[in-house]
């Protein structure tokens, strides 16, 4: 079998997290990966945003818990959180975010680190703060959420 079949088969969702945050040569690599997924007419209309901030990345786990009616962390702890966002206006971006959550997932698990797609971006970033964040930090247009991919060092064989 090769490598990327070994990979694609063996790979899996991890749901517990070690603390230490990858290297960010690592988290870059894997949202690169993520970027050159296939895209419908090849638009290229996703966006990945890199939360690694504590503070950032605890209010984000905060408020997608709240659409669960939880009072845990539904990011298991890991340190980083890969947001795959698609322009409003794609007609395939939900299509063309979930192959970016993919390559994401793939990516990490190539490179010895854990994921996990963890949903509710939609719902989150249709929040009118995290819209704001997104316009803090130079996003322009209108997006919508596809998927949180949780990366990490995963606590899990």
């Amino acid at each position: 079998m090769n490598d990327i079949i070994k990979n694609l088969t063996e790979r899996k969702s991890v749901r517990s997290y070690k603390s230490e945050i990858p290297p960010k040569e690592l988290i870059y690599e894997i949202a690169n990966a993520g970027l050159y997924a296939p895209s419908g007419m090849n638009r290229q209309e996703t966006i990945i945003v890199a939360i690694t901030d504590k503070k950032i990345r605890d209010e984000l786990a905060k408020d997608n818990a709240s659409f669960m009616g939880w009072d845990k962390d539904p990011f298991y702890g890991a340190p980083v959180i890969l947001v795959v966002l698609a322009k409003k206006d794609c007609s395939t971006g939900i299509y063309d975010g979930s192959l970016v959550m993919a390559n994401l997932m793939n990516a990490a698990y190539s490179l010895g680190l854990s994921s996990c797609w963890i949903h509710r971006a939609k719902e989150t970033f249709e929040m009118p703060k995290w819209k704001e964040y997104l316009k803090s930090i130079g996003v322009k247009g209108e997006y919508e959420g596809i998927g949180n991919c949780i990366i990490g060092y995963g606590n899990e064989e």
